[in-house]
């Protein structure tokens, strides 16, 4: 599986971070550029882009799940860092519209 990305960090408790606002913000203060980043920060930090542009086909599994649960964790409690993060990693709004889609369907509501 050399074509995926490393599973040395699979185990991390994503729900803990997501409700947690002090290592959310550093995470997303690390991705951003504006932070310093933690072993795992930089990982997230160094694929993130290409993940977003892919559909995430070089995650593994657990990346996969993680990142539909952080996309719609983000969507429905974190609005402003959702839309941070696009701007910054998709400010043409090419793949947002997909991730916000998906949420939609299941039923998470997106305000204008």
């Amino acid at each position: 599986a050399d074509d995926k990305y490393t599973d040395k960090y699979d185990k991390i408790n994503l729900q803990e971070i997501l409700e947690n606002k002090r290592p959310l913000e550093s995470y997303m203060d690390c991705v951003l550029g504006k932070g310093k980043c933690t072993p795992e920060g930089k990982e997230l930090k160094d694929h993130l882009q290409e993940a977003l542009e892919t559909g995430c086909e070089k995650c593994t599994e657990a990346q996969e799940k993680g990142a539909e649960t952080s996309i719609d964790y983000l969507i429905k409690n974190e609005l402003e860092i959702w839309k941070e993060l696009t701007a910054h990693f998709d400010p043409d709004g090419k793949w947002r519209k997909k991730y916000e889609d998906r949420a939609k369907a299941k039923g998470i509501v997106i305000p204008e």
